[in-house]
């Protein structure tokens, strides 16, 4: 079982997420890292540079743990065959269904160009590898442990920006790959509005259904947050409050809110 984590706000609202799959589990996380980088490369400052560096460095970091170029093109593969059997679905809108075919199509050629894993050039990048190193050490990337680093974040914010984009751009057909994934995941199914009697809520999963990700949107005025934890045969929400004690405790209200069980 997992805690979730805020995704996003929309609309007044909170949205939690909870991946129901290991695949789904890393997307995410790339999601939010590529999100994190490009927000921080926005700065000119060396500390907006190293906050860029850093995420540049999980995402390498993932990558380096598995084949995650044949993990999304599987995933794109199997989602264009779940879509296309909606061809022939009434109400069907088959225009706007052969566009997310065709963008699908285009993201699959993109990656089976892509020549051997995805950052591979990053892994063998001396100036980078050092950084990696000392990265897991508290403190480790100082300026007198790495003199180097020290003397890059000194230079103008060009070129340091350039050189950030360049490693970024390593991973642009995954990242557009893994976003029209996510999105296409979020908007498989619609919101039904759901009642957690005294913060607690509890459904069932049909394993038949090929869940992916469960959201649950709540008011930004609640003063409870969403933990949800989630298997492939249920999934339960609980409402929490953090007390002045730094204690979490579940809420003793019916706290309503919008349930998307996703699926694709």
């Amino acid at each position: 079982m997992n805690r979730s984590v805020t995704d996003s706000t929309v609309h007044g609202k909170i949205i939690y997420e909870q991946p129901l799959n290991e695949r789904i589990r890393t997307f995410l996380r790339l999601e939010f890292l590529f999100k994190q980088a490009k927000h921080h490369l926005q700065g000119h400052s060396p500390w907006d540079s190293r906050a860029t560096l850093a995420s540049v460095l999980d995402i390498l970091n993932i990558f380096s743990r598995a084949d995650l170029k044949t993990e999304v093109m599987k995933e794109l593969e199997r989602q264009v065959g779940a879509i296309a059997k909606l061809e022939n679905s009434p109400g069907i809108d088959r225009a706007k269904l052969n566009e997310i075919l065709d963008q699908m199509d285009v993201l699959v050629d993109r990656l089976h160009s892509l020549q051997g894993q995805s950052g591979q050039s990053l892994k063998h990048n001396e100036f980078l590898t050092s950084i990696r190193q000392r990265s897991s050490i508290p403190g480790g990337t100082c300026d007198f442990d790495l003199p180097a680093y020290h003397y890059w974040l000194q230079q103008p914010s060009e070129a340091r920006l350039q050189e950030l984009e360049q490693w970024l751009s390593e991973f642009d057909a995954l990242e557009l790959s893994i976003n029209m994934i996510l999105r296409l995941v979020r908007e498989s199914a619609t919101p039904a509005t759901e009642v957690a009697h005294n913060g607690f809520y509890q459904q069932s999963l049909d394993t038949n259904v090929p869940y992916q990700l469960i959201r649950v949107a709540v008011s930004r005025d609640i003063r409870y947050y969403a933990e949800i934890s989630g298997g492939k045969h249920r999934f339960t929400v609980r409402f929490m409050e953090q007390r002045d004690d730094d204690r979490a405790v579940q809420s003793d209200e019916d706290i309503p809110f919008d349930l998307t069980c996703c699926a694709l």
